[in-house]
Formats: C-alpha cells, sequence, structure tokens
C-alpha cells in the first residue's frame, strides 16, 4: 500500500481501473457459469454480497452509510442507472459470447464523452467525435445486425453500457465528496432492495453450485466496483479508459479456456476498431496534457 500511496493520481487511477477489469471480467464469467437464472436473481445476490462487504468497510472507517445530504440526490441516479446497467449486462453476458458482451459494455467510456458534454457542458472534442464514430463503426462488427430476434441481446449491451456510462458519469461528479465504500454501498444496498419485489417473483431454485457462483459473481463485482469507483475519484475517465479494455483480454481468455468459446472474426475486427479509437483518443488527451 506504501508503493501505491508514492504513485501519481494518474497511475493510481490506471491500478485500480486494471484490477476493476479484472473483478468484473471473472464476475462475468460466474454470472454465466451460474447458468439459466433469471437476469434480476443474478443482478440480487450480485449486489447483496456487494453490499455486505461495502457495510462491513464502513463499519470498520465509521463512516456515513448514506452520505451527506448534498450528494443524495447524485446517489440515487448513480444507483438507478448502475441497477438497470447490471441487469441488462447480465442479460448480454447469459445470452453472448463473454468477450462480445464485455466489449459492447465497454462502449461505456465513448457515452460518458456524450454524457459529459450533455449533462457536465465538457466540449467534446474533434478527437473525441471521430473516436465516438469508429467505436460505433466496431461495434457494428461485433453486432452483426439482422432484423431478428437475435437482435435483443445485443441491443441489451448497448443499453447496459449506455446506463453504465450514466452511471459512471455520476461518479465524475461525486469525485472525492464520498469514500468509496459508501459510495458502493449506497448503490448496493439501493439496487438490492429495489430490485428484491422482481427476484421474488421471477425467483427460480438453484443448487448449491450456481449459488456459490453467485456469491463469487458478487465477490469479483465488489473488487470491480472498488476498483471503478477510486479510478474514477483518482483519475477523469479520458485518461484512463483506454486501461478498462483490459477487461476484454480478461474475459476472452476465459472464454477460451473455461467456455472453449472464441469470438469470430467479425468481433475480432470489432475488438480492434473500438480498442484503436479508446488508444487514439488517450493518445490525444496525453499529447494535449502535455
Amino acid at each position: 500500500m506504501g508503493k501505491l500511496n508514492n504513485l501519481s493520481d494518474r497511475n493510481k487511477g490506471i491500478v485500480f481501473i486494471i484490477l476493476s477489469a479484472f473483478g468484473f471480467a471473472m464476475m462475468s464469467a460466474f454470472i454465466k457459469l451460474s447458468g439459466d437464472l433469471p437476469s434480476v436473481q443474478k443482478t440480487f445476490f450480485r449486489n447483496l454480497v456487494s453490499c455486505i462487504i461495502a457495510f462491513t468497510l464502513i463499519l470498520k472507517y465509521k463512516e456515513s452509510a448514506f452520505g451527506s445530504k448534498e450528494n443524495r440526490k447524485v446517489l440515487i441516479l448513480r444507483s438507478i442507472f448502475g441497477t438497470l446497467g447490471i441487469i441488462l449486462n447480465f442479460y448480454a453476458i447469459d445470452k453472448l459470447v463473454l468477450s462480445d458482451a464485455n466489449m459492447l459494455n465497454k462502449l461505456s467510456p465513448f457515452f460518458v464523452i456524450i454524457f459529459s458534454a450533455i449533462f457536465l457542458k465538457e466540449r467534446i472534442k474533434s478527437n473525441q467525435a471521430i473516436a465516438v464514430i469508429i467505436a460505433f463503426i466496431g461495434a457494428l462488427f461485433i453486432i452483426k445486425p439482422t432484423l431478428n430476434f437475435a437482435m435483443i441481446p445485443y441491443v441489451a449491451g448497448i443499453l447496459g453500457a449506455i446506463f453504465a456510462a450514466s452511471a459512471y458519469t455520476c461518479l465524475r461528479v461525486l469525485g472525492a465528496k464520498e469514500k468509496f465504500y459508501t459510495v458502493v454501498f449506497f448503490f448496493s444496498l439501493f439496487s438490492t432492495v429495489s430490485i428484491f419485489p422482481f427476484a421474488i417473483m421471477t425467483y427460480k431454485s438453484m443448487t448449491l453450485i450456481q449459488f456459490l457462483y453467485l456469491v463469487l459473481g458478487g465477490v469479483f463485482a465488489s473488487i470491480g466496483q472498488f476498483g471503478v469507483t477510486l479510478a474514477y475519484k483518482y483519475a477523469p475517465a479520458k485518461e484512463i479508459s483506454i486501461f478498462d479494455y483490459s477487461n476484454i483480454i480478461f474475459s476472452a481468455i476465459i472464454s477460451i479456456v473455461v467456455f472453449n468459446v472464441i469470438p469470430d472474426k467479425y468481433s475480432f475486427i470489432g475488438y480492434i476498431i473500438i480498442f484503436s479509437a479508446s488508444y487514439y483518443m488517450f493518445l490525444n488527451n496525453k499529447k494535449t496534457k502535455n
């Protein structure tokens, strides 16, 4: 931890975003391994575990569980967007190749640019606009658009990215105003309570191994959640989002090793295009900073 304290805020952001990427890749794997369970049920258990872990940290450090009053509105918005994003992402994970689902979710940094312009009044630069257009072209290679029901999981994946971007925009507004475990606890509790009735209505009985997979999914989701909350606390999304794409490397390895599934050539082309767009944006941000 001492070595981490010696790093610049930007480098701390990079460390935490890579840790987050690994956590979310492992979470996705365990969610997929848990099998044919309703997405709402999976979301409930995922956030229940995160809620317990975050609450333990709040008790340990004697911090506020619900944040300060002036930040409550942003915390609620972050929780609504985050919950919807997870449900849609889990649906996509269940129905698609793992790395495809996670790459669609990684469109969120490009939506962050759009939402930051709309809600935070940050000007979109020409290079950012180019990167966003290129990223969406890459998404088309992954989606391979057709006019049938096979499109639904891909649409869910993109909508999940839109809601995730909305949640991350809220995290930037919160910045260092709240402790990271307060933010995670508020979100996890809100999500757990709000979807509990739906989880009961659609509940499907589980085997012990399915339950263990969901618990492990929740543990790794917590690692991912703490990582991303800390990452955006230390550095702006535009400076560190490129490193979030390590998630796709983790996911592709998991897809091949655990699920014995290799993405098709069009998906690989899409990955390269989206990553290139993000790398182009990253280089331009670095040049601007220098």
